[in-house]
């Protein structure tokens, strides 16, 4: 089942269970899927869906940090409600360890030296850790390992 089926028949459960909250995330969701189709006149296919959910992620965890700024916890809590409905979208996190691991692989791939490598290493790793690990995280360790 691809991931667009899933997402199609999340809404349908969740419009059958009343859970109204739920309904609105994954309608929200599947209007910034359709949205991103329109204007791109291409079908999205998985990576291209999860692209589209972690940005949304991405767009929530910003909201939280201003609402919890402004003392507006009440909008906030929305967002953390609706981060965790996007994020059950999301494959299986890796662990630092995992993450750490890919980053020295791909270090000795592209034969890094220095700082200067950087967007090769982030390119190698990009496809490979998109939506299963923070890129910002993996570029920070990337940055480690290439100062060393």
């Amino acid at each position: 089942m691809s991931l667009k089926d899933q997402i199609t028949d999340d809404m349908k459960a969740a419009m059958r269970a009343k859970e109204s909250a739920r309904l609105g995330t994954i309608r929200l969701l599947t209007s910034a899927i359709k949205q991103k189709e329109v204007d791109e006149r291409i079908e999205l296919t998985d990576e291209q869906i999860l692209a589209v959910i972690e940005k949304m992620i991405k767009q929530r965890k910003d909201s939280i940090t201003q609402f919890e700024a402004g003392g507006r916890q009440d909008l906030a809590d929305i967002e953390k409600s609706e981060l965790v409905i996007l994020s059950a979208y999301m494959p299986t996190a890796l662990s630092d360890a995992e993450v750490q691991a890919e980053v020295s692989a791909a270090v000795a791939a592209v034969g890094a030296a220095g700082p200067q490598d950087m967007g090769k290493v982030m390119g190698l790793l990009k496809p490979k850790l998109a939506g299963r690990a923070d890129m910002t995280a993996v570029s920070a360790m990337v940055k480690a390992a290439l100062t060393k």
